[in-house]
């Protein structure tokens, strides 16, 4: 009887200790949460003040986060008026979506040839490719700056040398990207080499084998390495500020950067100038999803 009784209280007292587990982990999620949600809150809901004055008096108190006053548009044609954001949008979509495409399609090629071949100086290139990964940018990027500046390229006008002021001055560097290649690597390595082999002895190519298999069951890893370089292009503002000059060719965070020194700065136009460049980072990630934190687990990226 007594014995029943104490494993009752023991069953019980476990269990409210992992109510509390329970709640405190949820607790620290919100928080989590609510850490990285309050400065997008405070874009999208300043965005939409219509009242400048009211906007900075709003940012010192918690009405930041609440859509009160003058609740207008306004910001947004604003920013189409003084600004070319059409046109740096533009220029920011084709050169991360043309990067992205031409990067997973090289990266992953790289990637599958280092998990299928076997060559001499494999396991040195896979060390190389993981070295690189810890190179920060800023350490190559004067050199690649001189470099890309002594290159020809077919211009209008005949052969031209250097790249600055261009779109392939902002794709063609980027396009191969060591990450990339060993998430690629991480992944092809784990998928079971069952059905590459059955399609060898049928006749098929390691082309065909690569692009008619391979591709299609590696969605998680291309829907992560797509995210992550749309990221990294999409909000990359210092290689634009070295190879790009006026707003031919400049995209969203160079842009955005130029509109900022603007004087006299209007807050509320600022707002809204960066919530529509953030809009489509959002709107990738949550069509992703599920691809990218399948991905993330099974390759290891957690950490």
């Amino acid at each position: 009887m007594n014995a029943n009784r104490n494993t009752a209280a023991h069953v019980g007292s476990m269990q409210r200790r992992t109510l509390v587990a329970r709640a405190a982990q949820y607790g620290l999620h919100a928080l989590l949460v609510a850490f990285f949600l309050f400065p997008l809150v405070f874009m999208f809901v300043s965005a939409f003040k219509g009242d400048e004055l009211e906007l900075l008096k709003d940012m010192g108190s918690l009405r930041a986060f609440v859509p009160s006053g003058d609740i207008s548009w306004q910001n947004f044609f604003d920013v189409f008026e003084r600004t070319s954001f059409a046109r740096a949008f533009v220029n920011s979509v084709f050169t991360v979506a043309t990067t992205v495409i031409f990067g997973l399609l090289v990266n992953s090629m790289l990637a599958y040839a280092l998990a299928r071949f076997r060559f001499r100086g494999r396991d040195l290139l896979l060390a190389l490719i993981v070295a690189l990964i810890i190179v920060p940018f800023e350490a190559v990027a004067v050199p690649l700056l001189l470099l890309v500046n002594e290159l020809p390229w077919l211009g209008e006008g005949g052969v031209v040398w250097g790249w600055l002021d261009s779109y392939h001055v902002q794709v063609l560097p980027f396009v191969a990207n060591a990450f990339s290649v060993y998430l690629f690597y991480q992944f092809f390595i784990a998928l079971p080499k069952d059905l590459e082999e059955a399609a060898l002895m049928d006749g098929a190519s390691r082309w065909r084998i690569y692009w008619s298999i391979v591709l299609p069951l590696s969605k998680p890893v291309i829907a992560t390495v797509a995210v992550l370089q749309f990221l990294a292009r999409w909000g990359d503002l210092l290689w634009p500020v070295m190879v790009v000059r006026g707003d031919r060719y400049a995209t969203l965070p160079l842009a955005m950067q130029t509109f900022f020194g603007q004087f006299p700065r209007q807050w509320g136009d600022v707002m809204a100038f960066a919530a529509m460049a953030t809009l489509p980072t959002l709107l990738l990630f949550i069509v992703f999803q599920r691809w990218f934190v399948s991905s993330a687990v099974s390759s290891g990226i957690k950490g």
